[in-house]
């Protein structure tokens, strides 16, 4: 249904009035002469939208009477025999229910007359050094008309904070995606968990993912995937991925798909032999009820911040029953002593991007969470070897994550529970 579309450049239209907007696309990287990475469209053009195409732009025009003009690439037969299918400004206008589309190489000529007497020009700023000039080459064009009774716009905003704002809350159609990416990614896992042995490499396990994403339809994934066996789960972003997977070791796997442009994000921890030894076992379930925690916290009117204190409690109680850290709970939460082993935050926005937009705080105050939202809920614990550590628990690393929807009336929705994170079930699956 193309008809959301529609529905989000009006209401950015709305929030502009007598603006304008204008929205580039992201350009296609070439990795040398002849070779391309794989394209992925802007975000805030894909979700006001649609449209996959490079080199294209959006104009939407605010006021009682809003119109969209997309800028696009021309149909080109010949240019389609190498590098694929074009829609052309004419199809594009009729199937992304543009009010008029123009070839992108007409843009130079059309542009500065669309912001003719406009009040602002809403626009990403700072994104794109290349495209700030080329807007502010537009907008002196059209000052330089000044004296044929033509105002230019006095004003330059990022339009970022508006879509920021807009695309915080899910639609329908975005949810359900999610959850499919979810569902693959969910997969993904219980077939990565199937696939690990003693003497496989990270990176075989890996490939099981990558493998099981394409297959069912995710375009790219949706992040790099940490593949972190024994000592490497200490180190929050390792993304090498290829070191020899041990007996005793425990493989930590944060891996995602994305799927039409929106992105899942899950965590799992699991012993590379199929069985935890007693101390990865405390460890797993201080980790496991610390997530519990931040679930239950994870509902319609809580603060952003209430997951991540529920959470950090949790954990500074199980390191002080560990012998991990000393003293009261107030003491151990008001000094950070837990920040030795806990160094990141409980969660995320999840959305178009695996850390999407949206502030976290408003008015100086932790933003309060709504219906529709989508965010990530994943506590960790990082032990590194250190004497004043007990041996026992050197080397284990382990995050736990989900993704969650704030739903309308209490609570939220898991939407990554496919794949196995008690130990009972991981143990179970990995045994068969």
């Amino acid at each position: 249904m193309k008809t959301q579309f529609v529905h989000r450049r009006n209401k950015l239209a709305e929030s502009i009035q007598s603006g304008i907007a204008v929205i580039p696309t992201n350009k296609e990287v070439v990795r040398n002469k002849d070779a391309h990475f794989p394209y992925r469209f802007d975000s805030y053009f894909h979700y006001l939208t649609g449209f996959g195409e490079p080199e294209s732009v959006i104009v939407i025009f605010g006021g009682e009477t809003p119109r969209s003009i997309l800028f696009c690439r021309d149909k080109n037969e010949e240019k389609e025999i190498w590098d694929g299918f074009r829609h052309g400004p004419e199809s594009a206008r009729t199937l992304f229910h543009f009010d008029a589309a123009h070839s992108i190489d007409e843009i130079d000529q059309i542009l500065p007359q669309l912001i003719e007497n406009k009040d602002t020009i809403y626009t990403p700023l700072g994104a794109d050094a290349a495209w700030d000039g080329q807007m502010m080459r537009w907008l002196n064009q059209t000052r330089s008309r000044v004296r044929e009774g033509i105002a230019a716009p006095d004003g330059l905003i990022d339009v970022r904070g508006i879509l920021d704002e807009m695309r915080l809350i899910k639609d329908s159609s975005e949810l359900d995606t999610m959850r499919r990416a979810a569902t693959i990614s969910a997969e993904a896992h219980v077939l990565a968990m199937s696939a690990t042995k003693p003497g496989k490499y990270e990176y075989e396990i890996e490939a099981e993912l990558l493998y099981h994403f394409k297959k069912n339809g995710s375009q790219f994934p949706a992040y790099t995937s940490i593949v972190a066996g024994g000592k490497n789960a200490c180190v929050l972003h390792y993304i090498e991925n290829n070191a020899a997977l041990n007996e005793g070791d425990l493989l930590l796997i944060d891996a995602g798909c994305e799927l039409n442009g929106y992105a899942s994000d899950i965590t799992r921890t699991f012993p590379v032999n199929g069985k935890f030894s007693g101390p990865q076992k405390a460890i797993y379930e201080l980790v496991l009820a610390a997530q519990n925690a931040a679930i239950n916290a994870t509902s319609a009117g809580n603060s952003w911040q209430a997951p991540h204190d529920a959470a950090t409690k949790v954990l500074a109680q199980g390191f002080i029953d560990l012998k991990l850290c000393h003293g009261s709970l107030d003491k151990v939460l008001e000094n950070r002593e837990y920040f030795r082993y806990y160094m990141h935050r409980t969660g995320h926005w999840l959305g178009m991007d695996v850390h999407d937009v949206g502030n976290y705080k408003v008015g100086g105050e932790w933003r309060t969470l709504e219906p529709g939202m989508v965010l990530t809920i994943e506590p960790g614990c990082y032990i590194s070897s250190a004497p004043d550590i007990p041996e026992q628990f050197w080397n284990i690393g382990i995050r736990i994550e989900d993704d969650a929807i704030v739903k309308e009336n209490h609570g939220c929705e898991i939407i990554t529970s496919g794949a196995p994170k008690t130990i009972r079930d991981i143990e179970s699956l990995m045994s068969s």
